[in-house]
């Protein structure tokens, strides 16, 4: 059962776990899991894809009910009418907010990909970077004795492949869990030390104004257990209370 945050006769809003697919892909025959069929499946009607998260990020997951309703909001998230707010755990020190205007190449798909005509382009990238909490553990990953860590708060002001993951790596503070463009040995230090094998990545909030009532929108997912957990480990409990799970039994599964 997935959780949904928000559900009217126009729009739902689901609680996307790390580790789906949003939908069926060719390029993932294997898997069995999406967040379309099991939500169908859920709701007994068919949803519409609005926007995408990628496989590995959890968080905030919109659609629609119609495919009026879908081309309304594809044209908001188009035309930028919108404002999505993630939180990430990278590596290091990130102190004083953050104005990330570095332009990416269009990033293609090795297979889906494989036939493009047209050359990859560079795009126009903008990412805000706010720092809410720092630590430092007394633990050696890689060269040095001690390990940081940052909470941070990211707004996307464009939406490109890969932007945030891309982004945070550019500015040597790679999101931990990234396989793609983390630090692996990093990575590996943090499942051992802290039992933590997902990206750290959450799309926390969508706001937007409701396409057919036009009033204001203002959607929000809650970490996972996993996150939780290393939240808790970071001393991080109370920075977002909003986005935390409550109760006794946060043990972490994996």
């Amino acid at each position: 059962m997935l959780d949904i945050i928000y559900q009217d006769e126009y729009l739902v809003a689901v609680n996307k776990p790390a580790g789906w697919l949003v939908h069926r892909s060719w390029l993932d025959r294997h898997e069995t899991v999406f967040v379309m069929q099991t939500l169908r499946d859920q709701i007994g009607q068919h949803v519409f894809p609005v926007h995408r998260l990628d496989r590995p990020t959890s968080g905030v997951l919109l659609m629609a009910l119609s495919s009026d309703v879908a081309r309304l909001l594809s044209q908001s998230f188009e035309q930028h009418k919108t404002e999505k707010i993630y939180h990430a755990i990278v590596r290091g020190y990130v102190e004083s907010e953050l104005l990330i205007d570095s332009p990416l190449m269009e990033e293609q798909d090795k297979i889906a990909d494989k036939f493009a005509t047209q050359a990859p382009k560079l795009q126009e990238c903008i990412t805000h970077c706010v720092p809410l909490a720092t630590v430092e553990k007394e633990v050696a990953i890689g060269r040095y004795s001690t390990s940081r860590f940052s909470l941070l708060e990211l707004r996307p002001e464009t939406g490109r492949k890969h932007q945030l993951r891309r982004h945070m790596s550019h500015i040597r503070h790679p999101i931990i869990g990234d396989t793609a463009h983390g630090d692996l040995k990093q990575n590996r230090g943090v499942v051992t030390n802290f039992q933590s094998r997902r990206l750290m990545l959450h799309a926390s909030h969508l706001n937007l104004i409701h396409p057919i009532t036009e009033q204001p929108l203002r959607l929000t997912a809650q970490w996972d257990i996993p996150w939780q957990h290393l939240i808790n480990q970071f001393g991080w409990r109370g920075i977002r209370p909003a986005l935390e799970q409550h109760g006794e039994d946060l043990t972490c599964h994996f």
